[in-house]
């Protein structure tokens, strides 16, 4: 199977931990910045480290990204340079291109010009701890749609002891059991406990929720967050 490719232009906070995170996944991944100290900081660990300029036609061209499965424009200072850096990317025909969005304004402008997908990774990580420390139940939530979520809910207390069929979380909550989550103990040889991950799919309707378990369903958010009332 082809290792999948990538292109990070912009070397900041945003753009160098997505550089490393995609080659410690096994991905290509080729890093492009105008600074030459943070070139030289990723460069042992990406497939090609480059100095350039981005938004010179010539310079984007030379380096034959067009066969890239993705770039990424995570220039986060100059909303100019990332607009005119965009242009030059579809220009050159890269499948799929993702703006770092600066301001909603850029944002904007990046999805009318053809940008794929425009993130705001400050903001939506903001959202993500907000609602952390206003719903600690609700672990993790992954958007499916604008509409419908998959969340990992803590299995609240009252839940403990009764099974699915008689939580019947469609009816009660309208949401989708996807599977659970269960810590399982492990004694060890040498007599200390281990905890090992079990992750039930589909879950059968007689499947009792145990102390600890983590629930993922499917469902809108306003009747994830009914679980928790």
């Amino acid at each position: 199977m082809a290792k999948l490719q990538f292109v990070i232009i912009g070397l900041g906070t945003f753009g160098m931990h997505l550089a490393k995170n995609l080659a410690g996944k096994g991905a290509q991944v080729l890093a492009i910045d105008e600074d030459e100290e943070k070139v030289h900081e990723v460069s042992t660990l990406v497939t090609q480290a480059v100095q350039a300029d981005a938004t010179n036609d010539k310079t984007l061209r030379e380096l034959n990204i067009s066969d890239a499965d993705a770039a990424i424009v995570a220039i986060g200072e100059s909303m100019e340079a990332s607009i005119l850096t965009t242009l030059l990317l579809k220009e050159i025909g890269v499948k799929k291109v993702i703006v770092k969005g600066i301001s909603p304004l850029h944002g904007q402008v990046a999805s009318k010009i053809g940008a794929d997908k425009v993130v705001f990774p400050e903001r939506d990580m903001a959202e993500r701890l907000a609602e952390s420390l206003v719903s600690p139940s609700i672990l993790e939530t992954v958007e499916l749609s604008p509409e419908y979520n998959f969340a990992e809910v803590l299995a609240p207390a009252r839940f403990v002891g009764k099974s699915l069929r008689q939580l019947d979380m469609r009816t009660h909550y309208h949401l989708n059991v996807i599977a659970i989550k269960r810590k399982i103990p492990e004694l060890l040889d040498s007599g200390e406990t281990e905890f090992k991950e079990e992750v039930i799919i589909a879950p059968e309707p007689n499947e009792e929720i145990a102390e600890g378990d983590i629930i993922v369903v499917l469902g809108k958010d306003k009747d994830i967050e009914k679980i928790k009332e």
